[in-house]
């Protein structure tokens, strides 16, 4: 049985790796696809070195651009590589252009679709992810939801595929690499302070609002602890655009990083105070027994509710004056959640692999 794993970004690379080896763990064919959404080394090539796995079998190359090109281009791209391919199935994985496209093209040629990460909701629809995300849940035979939320969700939308709850694979990628990062990773050495809070910041709702964009540097600057953000090269662009970037540089609390890897991620997550974020992924790789942090989601609305049930995530909003409250308050009596993680024990993948298995 061949199984076409479809990425496009670096949160699918690391969602999809346990996948990836679980299916050849369980003598099924994976035949890696990368689109091209995220395409320089460090967005992308970098991510499939630290995680073992192959250079992908195809490599799209969709690139950036517009929103409606970009998912239209992959849906041509993907079209013909199913075309030619005749796989037995495709899995694709979250809320990404890349993710739309190779659900509409593999619902267009007749291929089996599996869902990684099926049923998660935010029900904001300034958010593109929303969007993409159910469409590729209405497309998709097969959905594996990670909890119990996102199986009532889909079972209350009627989708037409089949619904089974598997964990989260992002869980599995947590606990496998943990290890090795800490082995390997020497970027806590590099930032030079001894205590920090991690930031990450790159939705498009978030950094292409001038007054939103300017609350997240004003938290940055003025937070309790200092901040260590990784620059996604979106947030790099918006903050030169708004004349931001100088005044974030020249500030003594925020050291900036350019985009890291996998394994300097996850030790950043590991050894951080607390998280601040608009990341989805990020909200539940810091439930996970490997990682076990608090997370600050400057968002308005979030698709993990599991997480903030948990005690794990914390929405604050968007607004500088109430996200600084929450985390002065939390500094003064920093707690680490106590319940284990919502999103699985760390076997989504093998969960997968074995119900594609038995059901294709």
């Amino acid at each position: 049985m061949t199984v076409s794993v479809v990425v496009g970004t670096r949160p699918e690379i690391i969602k999809m790796a346990p996948v990836y080896f679980a299916l050849r763990k369980a003598r099924l064919r994976p035949v890696l696809l990368h689109s091209g959404q995220h395409y320089d080394y460090e967005m992308s090539q970098k991510f499939f070195d630290e995680l073992g796995l192959p250079e992908p079998d195809a490599f799209l190359g969709i690139g950036s651009g517009r929103p409606g090109k970009q998912t239209a281009d992959a849906i041509d791209k993907f079209e013909q590589e199913f075309a030619n391919s005749s796989p037995d199935c495709v899995l694709v994985e979250g809320d990404t252009n890349t993710v739309l496209g190779g659900a509409i093209a593999a619902m267009k040629v007749g291929v089996l679709l599996g869902h990684v990460e099926a049923g998660l909701r935010s029900y904001d629809l300034r958010m593109p992810e929303e969007l993409n995300r159910r469409l590729a849940d209405h497309a998709s035979n097969y959905l594996f939801a990670p909890t119990h939320d996102s199986v009532r969700i889909l079972k209350g939308e009627n989708v037409w595929g089949k619904v089974f709850r598997t964990g989260n694979t992002v869980i599995d990628a947590t606990m496998r690499y943990m290890p090795k990062a800490e082995r390997k990773s020497s970027i806590i050495n590099r930032i030079g302070v001894d205590e920090f809070a991690l930031a990450t910041f790159h939705r498009a709702e978030n950094v292409d609002d001038p007054a939103i964009l300017r609350s997240i540097v004003d938290v940055l600057m003025n937070s309790p602890v200092p901040m260590v953000l990784p620059l996604h090269p979106r947030t790099d662009a918006r903050l030169r655009e708004e004349s931001l970037k100088k005044t974030v540089e020249q500030s003594d609390n925020v050291v900036l990083l350019p985009p890291v890897g996998y394994f300097d991620m996850l030790a950043l997550m590991k050894k951080s105070a607390f998280i601040i974020t608009d990341s989805g992924g990020i909200q539940e790789e810091a439930t996970s027994p490997a990682v076990r942090k608090r997370v600050f989601v400057m968002r308005k609305s979030t698709e993990r509710p599991e997480a903030v049930r948990a005690g794990y995530c914390k929405v604050v909003g968007t607004n500088s004056e109430p996200v600084l409250r929450a985390l002065r308050l939390y500094t003064k009596n920093p707690k680490t959640p106590a319940l284990p993680s919502p999103y699985g024990k760390g076997d989504a993948g093998e969960r997968i692999a074995s119900l594609l298995k038995k059901n294709i």
